[in-house]
């Protein structure tokens, strides 16, 4: 018999939000291992609102907040807008957050004003912080074998805005560029003025920043990631402020660690600073016309070529970024929104690959 298409809303429910989360939904896992790291931050939170404690209107509490911009990247979400509106029907969607069904949904501009908050007081990186400590009480990382590389991001800013430094021009592009040598020693963006113009290998020359990561080459979890200007140096010299992080960070100091890299990264000056800072360098060797860096007993050794075969996990890394996260092409500006937008997409990063790594070790179970 045909159903009837009638629609009766009952004026009460009975039913909770976790009662309409699946089981074995991938946010479930996810969402414990978010509020862990987020109650250890309770005390940097207390401090972020020490200021206005005695008055004024309450502010969305910053964990609710850190999970809905971790909603944003898990899910593509292209806008806060997008955001917002997503969340005023999507059930899924406040269970994750913590708002219940009666909740009201932030304003887009006040959820930007409070974002910029976190960022002022680097929450995001002791977020990303937290998940990595996470991943260490499991054994999930080696502590002494790693992997570094780096991608373009572009800028949220066109050729148009793309003006001489001091100058008449505006950001229309009306006056035009034909037969003009533009470089960043003389021009900048008006729209993203810490954007450099930039090209890379066969790409084109567009505004840009770099993404930098070291990955723990055990399960290929980033346990490093930063955003620089855009330059020619720029991937060995956030290599090297990362090693050296990681090198404090080693529970032995007297640990051999590794380094993988491509062949980028084969210059005289970065193996020695590797190999002051006592780290083997896994670099892979070019030798296009030119004599490696890199010495041919250590290209030899066993632990070379499996450093080889690890580093590519990092790529997994910047893939994920940049087609499930917001990294092909931001849509914030400034290298410090940058950055920290880039440093809470490879936390998302880890906690998926964390989900995963948790599944597994039960079914080996």
């Amino acid at each position: 018999m045909r159903g009837a298409d009638s629609f009766t809303e009952g004026l009460f429910t009975m039913r909770r939000l976790d009662d309409f989360v699946p089981a074995n939904h991938p946010l479930r896992r996810i969402r414990v291992m978010v509020n862990e790291a987020l109650a250890e931050m309770d005390e940097l939170f207390s401090r972020m609102y020490e200021a206005d404690i005695k008055g004024g209107r309450p502010s969305i509490a910053p964990e609710k907040l850190l999970r809905a911009m971790l909603l944003q990247i898990l899910f593509s979400v292209r806008s806060e807008r997008q955001l917002m509106e997503q969340t005023q029907y999507n059930m899924l969607f406040r269970w994750f957050i913590g708002l219940s069904m009666d909740d009201a949904v932030w304003v887009p501009t006040v959820f930007t004003k409070n974002r910029q908050r976190l960022i002022e007081h680097d929450a995001i990186v002791a977020f990303f912080n937290e998940v990595i400590g996470a991943a260490e009480k499991k054994h999930w990382l080696s502590g002494e074998h790693f992997s570094v590389d780096g991608t373009l991001i572009q800028a949220w800013a066109g050729h148009k805005s793309f003006v001489r430094k001091g100058g008449d021009d505006d950001a229309s592009g009306t006056g035009g560029f034909k037969g003009e040598k533009r470089s960043n020693e003389t021009h900048e963006s008006k729209s993203d003025p810490d954007s450099r113009l930039f090209r890379k290998g066969k790409t084109a020359s567009e505004l840009r920043y770099m993404g930098h990561t070291l990955t723990d080459n055990r399960h290929g979890l980033v346990v490093n990631a930063m955003v620089t200007k855009a330059d020619g140096y720029a991937e060995r010299e956030a290599a090297k402020a990362m090693i050296r992080d990681a090198r404090q960070a080693a529970a032995d100091p007297e640990a051999k660690i590794t380094l993988g890299a491509d062949k980028g990264y084969d210059a005289a000056e970065f193996i020695e600073e590797l190999e002051r800072l006592k780290v083997t360098p896994h670099v892979a060797q070019n030798k296009s016309g030119r004599r490696s860096a890199v010495p041919d007993e250590i290209a030899a050794s066993e632990g070379y070529a499996l450093s080889q075969r690890k580093r590519k996990l990092i790529e997994q890394g910047f893939g994920w970024a940049k087609f499930v996260g917001p990294i092909r092409q931001v849509m914030v500006r400034g290298i410090k929104k940058v950055d920290q937008l880039f440093v809470l997409t490879m936390a998302a990063y880890n906690l998926v690959r964390m989900r995963t790594l948790g599944q597994l070790r039960l079914v080996a179970a």
